[in-house]
């Protein structure tokens, strides 16, 4: 079992930046599909954005699409997340999660599951 581990949240103005990290335990992160949820207080999990086991695949939902980027190094066990123009709606707790693809993940079927980082973007 891959362990996860979330980091990079913080409280930002509107229109910052902010770039999230995921650090994987064990061996076999490259063997994993990897994504990006996030949870506001009182609404369902969204699922921001995806990237496949090479990394030369990604997903993004459509309300991160142009501000948000996922990215990955396989040398270091990581997963990254990128997050430009940041809007007052973004505000949520942020997780990565293991899967075995893209869509897998999307769908709601993952392996491990972060504890998750804040993001605060005030107006």
């Amino acid at each position: 079992q891959v362990q996860l581990v979330e980091s990079g949240g913080g409280l930002v103005q509107a229109g910052g930046s902010l770039r999230l990290s995921c650090a994987a335990s064990g061996r076999t992160f490259s063997i994993y599909a990897m994504g990006w949820f996030r949870q506001a207080p009182g609404k369902e999990r969204e699922f921001v954005s995806g990237i496949s086991r090479s990394g030369d695949s990604t997903y993004y939902a459509d309300s991160v699409k142009g501000r948000f980027t996922i990215s990955r190094d396989n040398a270091k066990n990581t997963v990254y997340l990128q997050m430009n123009s940041l809007k007052p709606e973004d505000t949520a707790v942020y997780y990565c999660a293991t899967g075995a693809s893209i869509v897998t993940i999307r769908q709601g079927t993952f392996g491990s599951w972060g504890q998750g980082t804040q993001v605060t973007v005030s107006s």
